[in-house]
């Protein structure tokens, strides 16, 4: 869960970090409740509905304001968690929070990490040369 930790830390964080960037990222758990023995650290969802609400990405976006955080978002179209990081996205753009945001055919795993690295590199690079 590194994507979602990377934006989530940074969202709440601002005062600490000015960039965060995710691939593949699980930027919605909500929809997983199941997974990665999360319900283990959170409780259930249907016992711990505000834990989930509160620990979740996609709802730390009023934390924003535009320019307030550099974000570069990057998945995979063929990747399981490519419906909630379009979501995001969407939700980013109707708020007006500047993102840089990147898909490509690819999947989960190493093959499309190895390309969407170089993709955060630079965003970063860029970044931190500001």
């Amino acid at each position: 869960m590194g994507g979602h930790g990377s934006l989530y830390l940074a969202m709440r964080h601002q005062d600490v970090f000015g960039a965060a960037g995710s691939m593949s990222g699980g930027v919605d758990i909500r929809p997983f409740p199941k997974n990665w023995d999360m319900a283990k650290r959170l409780g259930t969802y249907a016992e711990q509905p505000k834990r989930w609400e509160d620990h979740t990405v996609i709802n730390q976006l009023h934390l924003l304001t535009g320019g307030s955080l550099a974000l570069m978002i990057d998945c995979g179209t063929e990747d399981f968690f490519f419906a909630v990081n379009e979501k995001l996205h969407a939700e980013l753009t109707y708020r007006n929070i500047p993102h840089d945001y990147i898909t490509r055919p690819g999947a989960h795993n190493w093959a499309y990490w190895s390309n969407a690295i170089g993709y955060q590199l630079l965003f970063m690079h860029r970044f931190f040369a500001r």
